[in-house]
């Protein structure tokens, strides 16, 4: 899952939502250091990350995707979910979309100085140039993708992703609605924090 989902499955609170989203951004941080708060958030966003990584719906997925762009899919799947989620928010969630985005972008500016510098750094950027807002239409998404193909260090086939994912995206989008309510479920079950 990417960052919208790993916020949405976080407590209400600043510790909690930086835990979640600190997965990404773990590099030259000591973990033993972080605040209790904080580092249940880390472990209920690893928590997240296997549950996605192992669940058959997320493996048949992935495994769609053509030889040359399969060591991308994983990627190109938690942004696209992340996309599923937005577009059906009001199902798992009772507060508008809009609303909720406004709130976790005033809550991670709030939250700035909790968070390592390479994390500060890319959240800054994601409530600046609003990138959920550029995840709800399909093309923009693709922009998104790209944008994160251009970044990886090596040569690869990842630009250009969203072309396997238009045709698959209805399946892909009953795929989200299958798994979503499971990893919810899975994670209040664990309630690691």
């Amino acid at each position: 899952m990417n960052y919208l989902a790993h916020a949405a499955l976080a407590r209400p609170d600043q510790y909690s939502l930086v835990g979640n989203l600190l997965g990404d951004f773990c590099k030259g941080v000591n973990i033993d250091s972080l605040h209790p708060k904080v580092l249940a958030g880390l472990q209920n966003h690893r928590a997240t990350d296997r549950f996605t990584d192992h669940h058959p719906i997320v493996k048949a997925a992935k495994a769609d995707f053509s030889p040359m762009r399969r060591r991308f899919a994983a990627v190109a799947l938690d942004v696209l979910f992340d996309h599923f989620l937005i577009r059906h928010w009001q199902q798992f969630y009772p507060e508008p979309f809009a609303q909720y985005k406004a709130r976790l972008y005033f809550k991670l500016n709030d939250a700035m100085p909790l968070m390592p510098a390479t994390m500060r750094d890319t959240m800054q950027r994601v409530c600046r140039n609003d990138w959920f807002a550029s995840y709800q239409q399909l093309p923009r998404l693709g922009q998104a993708l790209d944008h994160i193909a251009g970044r990886i260090r090596f040569a690869n086939k990842f630009g250009g992703i969203i072309n396997e994912i238009t045709p698959r995206y209805a399946r892909l989008e009953q795929d989200f609605l299958q798994f979503y309510p499971q990893l919810q479920q899975h994670i209040r079950q664990l309630a690691l924090e």
